[in-house]
């Protein structure tokens, strides 16, 4: 019965966005306009639930919306918010968490400009153009979303640390303290003053500091009381950085260093926290230390040692998370754990869980099901179903029999007018497996030839791709376009096992830039595309690849686009970030071939697009290196995007609907594919 239930839903979102777009066109607009709905969270007594939506009275602009779960629902059409509040002026809603006593928390992004005087990234004299994200706390119903209190001043905050924190100061939920009515553990940070940490009574809004944590120091608290059971320190000792975690051994209130635990930072393996087991007082430890892959061990503190075998792995991929109940009756107890494939997965050890995820998959097969929030007794879940070629819905299912739909998040697009995704591992040119994610073009028949390709590189380079549905809309675009886009998840990425990783290291633009070029004549050789076809397109890092690939001699590409892309290595390893543990860690690998060295090089046309609120890679990237190949390159373009920022929740629709439209006209107009 569940069964079908779930698929006449399914039926029902995709159905609503058919009188929007006929089959097989889509527009720019349709991937850059606002989700109707996105970040759902539901609080721990399922009594309600909030959510971002798209404003109602106002398409372009965003709301808060918030879902009374009380009473008898109407399940027979999707759950309608009880309350909606808009945002007011320049501030945006991206994210939302429900919390406890009908609290909610909205993150907002909004434009700035003025000085910042060394407060985080961007110019220390002058002023600077950016976006400022705050948190904000929404009482009952919303009625009212209003500023946190001011607790910092409890631990004797100077002025320029409180003017630091409303600049680039961030707020974060550590825990919902689930066994706690009235309280949760949240923190305030800064890059220059570290993170304090706070009891935030939600009844009367009273505040009680705890604990901080320096800037190179980190906690893991408990969600029974919200203190620290364990801590990690990063120590600079003879010339090295080395990364201390200090434990309490079973009936020991004293933190102490665990040697087995302990790593040189220049080694950089993986060495994490992922639970603590409060019947037996031993820790769960995601490390990569005995294998390729991130797995799970169980360590105890008192004989300072691991069990003898992983008790959670992967063979091919890294286990992310571990999921620990929050009831009273088995608080802690491991319920689950994720582990990161083409998409991350669930796997769940609880046997009720367990059959809820398998009831939902058997509903929507091929697709990625996520549990968000569910009540103690699961009598309530609140799910997400999504795909590369699926945007999210999301729903309620109730009683574990019935469901109510809340909504599509992108109603008016259907899936047969996006192409299909593929996971795939091919060569690089010294024999290293590299994997990559594939988005075949709509309608794609195997053997066919697609109309053209692009190597759509990540940013980072510490980071990854997902098979999943893509806000940007570059992958979907351009297939329902007939191209197919290919996402190498090139040495020097994350997530993907030590060996990969490490193999990045001072490749910037060489080994790392070859595993772009062998996906292309991979590609090539497998009968997808014909060699004069081919194009690279990235963002941040990949926005580096791109402008990279311009230089290259005996490019496979016909052009190259760069969004925010960094050009000179030079000035980015003097300035990498205001993060401390990333110019630490990461900052110490950043070397190779410096385009901005070698614009006399550039042999194909590029077009670089960025926003004029970037102050992770400052517009100068592009322009300097813009100026330097023009005059080579006459058909290459420069575009500023007026107030976007760097990260994707600082990019409005015009930003994204330009982007597209801009990159289409370039491809078949100047790279004539």
């Amino acid at each position: 019965m569940l069964h079908k239930m779930l698929l006449g839903l399914v039926t029902m979102s995709l159905l609503a966005g058919a009188a929007h777009a006929e089959l097989n066109t889509l527009t720019a607009q349709d991937f850059a306009r606002h989700p109707m709905i996105s970040s759902p969270s539901m609080s721990l007594e399922g009594d309600m639930m909030v959510a971002v939506i798209t404003d109602p009275r106002d398409p372009s602009k965003r709301a808060a919306a918030y879902w009374d779960l009380t009473g008898n629902l109407d399940l027979s059409k999707p759950l309608a918010p009880s309350n909606v509040t808009p945002t007011s002026g320049k501030t945006l809603f991206f994210g939302a968490t429900a919390l406890k006593q009908r609290k909610s928390l909205w993150f907002t992004v909004q434009p700035y400009i003025g000085a910042l005087r060394g407060c985080g990234e961007g110019k220390s004299t002058g002023s600077t153009k950016k976006y400022l994200q705050r948190v904000y706390m929404g009482n009952e119903r919303i009625r009212k979303i209003d500023d946190l209190p001011d607790g910092r001043a409890e631990v004797g905050a100077n002025r320029d640390i409180l003017r630091c924190f409303e600049l680039v100061g961030e707020t974060g939920i550590e825990s919902l303290l689930p066994l706690d009515p009235e309280n949760i553990v949240i923190s305030r940070a800064t890059t220059s003053n570290g993170t304090s940490y706070f009891k935030h009574n939600l009844r009367t809004g009273r505040e009680e500091f705890l604990y901080k944590a320096d800037s190179t120091d980190s906690f893991l608290i408990s969600s029974r009381d919200g203190m620290p059971v364990a801590r990690t320190e990063l120590e600079f000792e003879d010339g090295e950085w080395v990364q201390y975690i200090k434990l309490k051994a079973p009936g020991s209130n004293e933190f102490t260093i665990e040697a087995p635990l302990t790593t040189q930072i220049k080694n950089r393996f993986n060495v994490s926290i992922l639970g603590y087991d409060e019947a037996s007082g031993k820790y769960y430890i995601g490390t990569d230390q005995f294998s390729d892959k991130i797995a799970v061990y169980v360590y105890d503190a008192g004989t300072d040692s691991f069990s003898d075998q992983a008790v959670l792995a992967h063979p091919d991929f890294n286990i992310t998370s571990l999921i620990s109940s929050s009831r009273a009756e088995d608080f802690g107890s491991i319920l689950g754990f994720r582990y990161a494939g083409p998409s991350v997965e669930t796997y769940w050890l609880d046997p009720e869980m367990k059959s809820i995820q398998d009831a939902m998959e058997a509903a929507y097969p091929g697709k990625t099901v996520n549990l968000i929030d569910y009540t103690d007794d699961r009598n309530r879940v609140l799910y997400s179903v999504s795909g590369a070629n699926f945007p999210p819905i999301y729903g309620l299912l109730l009683d574990k029999s019935k469901v109510a739909l809340l909504g599509a998040s992108r109603p008016w697009i259907q899936e047969d007018q996006l192409g299909k995704p593929e996971f795939v591992y091919y060569a690089a040119r010294d024999g290293l497996q590299i994997p990559a994610l594939i988005t075949l073009p709509t309608g794609y028949v195997p053997g066919q030839k697609a109309r053209g390709a692009i190597i759509h590189p990540h940013g980072g380079p510490w980071a990854r791709d997902y098979e999943g549905w893509g806000e940007a809309g570059w992958t979907q675009y351009f297939a329902n376009r007939g191209y197919l886009v290919l996402q190498p998840q090139y040495r020097g990425s994350t997530g993907w096992g030590r060996e990969l990783w490490l193999a990045g290291d001072g490749e910037w633009g060489q080994k790392m830039q070859d595993d772009k070029d062998d996906a292309a004549l991979w590609l090539v050789e497998n009968g997808y595309v014909d060699a004069d076809k081919i194009a690279i397109h990235g963002y941040s890092y990949g926005g580096f690849a791109a402008i990279a690939a311009s230089v290259r001699p005996e490019s496979p590409y016909q052009c190259a686009i760069a969004g925010a892309g960094v050009a000179n290595l030079t000035k980015l390893s003097n300035s990498w970030g205001s993060n401390r543990i990333q110019r630490i860690v990461q900052g110490n690998t950043v070397d190779g071939m410096d385009p901005q060295d070698n614009t006399r090089r550039v042999n194909i046309p590029i077009q670089l697009y960025h926003g004029d609120y970037d102050v992770r890679v400052p517009l100068w990237h592009s322009r300097d290196f813009y100026n330097s190949i023009k005059s080579e390159q006459p058909e290459s373009e420069l575009i500023v995007l007026k107030e976007m920022g760097h990260q994707s929740n600082k990019w409005q629709p015009e930003h994204k609907e330009k982007v597209l439209v801009e990159m289409e006209r370039f491809l078949s107009s100047v790279c004539g594919i």
